[in-house]
């Protein structure tokens, strides 16, 4: 009996594709949630659908450069990437655009968000130098200059105001520090330092307070800061098993704030039901697991931990905003790749996943190959590596 054909001769291509797919629904569900808005606003329907795609065109080129070239070459562009996030970053108050009582955005020539920068910089800096460190075997510590340098754009984002991206740039950093074994002491620490200064920083604010509120009981604050969670709940539990079909549902008509970005999810559940759900799921869950697969069988430390931390930057945000979306989180500006409107976050996760192809292709290249059974030999060898390296701190 033939084995029937492989969709993906190997993890590189099915993050690719897996891509693409997410692209699509996307795309559809981003025209769908907020053709509404647009027209209200823009007087054109079209409006945020046309500049989803031209987000797209931009961030496909990237891809496509980023996976073209060994993914080595990109260690020239972290001091430039670094550089250029702080800059802008520090540019954001006495310049930026402001919105919702908060000033995120940028408008040099077009109109970007820093902080979906400093993303992917935490990321490619903190890989950049474990990575040298782990090849060596040389012992890591957490407080290190990568640490310190994502601590300042933490601040500057928090500052924004935008203190659920600040977390999530620091988680990023904090992922690939624990990938690349930092002491246990050392992160146990840093768990417990980081619990109380979120709590702090929640109380600092009073409207962070009643959000946290509203979280725990958003039926109680259902006409003013619980309302969004309030219609997102709505939207999700009105989708049943098909969904209203799409563009017939009805939170986007000016019931739900936000329909089209960090709602967006709301909406796709709405119209497309539990369905509709389970595949996004499914495709996220995909991309993980390829990505894991990348990371593990990356040439060298350096593209190991480059690999697992742009993996977590795009499933670490996409459980985030499906939680935040469901309730299971207090409400935050993390949008969900692909799938909310953004130009600057499509860009970012698109030069990203450029990168992690190139460490899929490099790995392949250099002889792992996709039927190989090497997969537990891999992880089984890299855990011991990080055990000797505990044992001897």
């Amino acid at each position: 009996m033939s084995k029937m054909p492989a969709l993906w001769s190997n993890p590189a291509q099915a993050v690719l594709y897996l891509i693409i797919i997410l692209f699509a629904i996307g795309t559809v569900n981003i025209f769908s949630a907020s053709f509404v808005t647009a027209s209200r606003e823009w007087n054109d329907s079209y409006f945020y659908l046309k500049r989803h795609i031209q987000a797209f065109g931009i961030g496909i080129i990237l891809l496509w450069v980023a996976a073209k070239f060994d993914y080595r070459r990109y260690k020239w562009l972290v001091p430039v990437i670094i550089l250029v996030t702080l800059v802008t970053l520090a540019l954001v108050p006495v310049m930026g655009l402001e919105a919702n009582g908060a000033r995120r955005w940028l408008k040099l020539g077009m109109t970007f968000q820093p902080s979906e920068l400093a993303k992917l910089a935490s990321v490619m800096m903190t890989a950049a130098f474990l990575g040298v460190q782990l090849d060596k075997r040389q012992r890591t510590s957490i407080f290190s200059w990568p640490f310190w340098i994502t601590g300042i754009m933490v601040v500057l984002v928090y500052k924004q105001p935008d203190m659920g991206t600040a977390v999530v740039i620091f988680a990023l950093c904090m992922v690939v520090y624990l990938l690349g074994g930092i002491p246990r002491h050392e992160w146990l620490g840093l768990v417990g330092i980081g619990a109380i200064v979120v709590v702090a920083s929640v109380y600092a604010a009073p409207y962070r307070a009643v959000r946290i509120a509203a979280w725990f009981n958003p039926w109680a604050y259902q006409q003013d800061i619980g309302y969004q969670a309030v219609q997102a709940l709505l939207a999700i539990g009105s989708g049943g098993f098909a969904g209203t079909g799409l563009g017939l549902g009805a939170s986007k008509f000016f019931y739900l704030p936000e329909a089209h970005t960090d709602f967006a999810f709301a909406v796709l559940s709405q119209e497309m039901g539990f369905i509709g759900v389970v595949a996004v799921l499914i495709l996220f869950t995909l991309i993980s697991w390829y990505g894991s697969k990348i990371a593990i069988k990356a040439p060298d430390g350096y593209g190991m931990l480059l690999a697992g931390g742009l993996t977590a930057l795009i499933s670490g945000q996409a459980i985030g905003n499906i939680a935040m979306v469901c309730g299971i989180l207090p409400v935050t500006g993390v949008p969900l790749p692909f799938i909310s409107f953004g130009g600057t976050s499509l860009i970012v996760n698109m030069f990203a996943v450029g990168i992690l192809i190139s460490i899929g292709r490099q790995a392949t290249a250099e002889g792992f190959k996709p039927s190989q059974p090497d997969l537990q030999q891999s992880v089984e060898r890299r855990a011991r590596r990080r055990l000797q390296l505990v044992d001897r701190r």
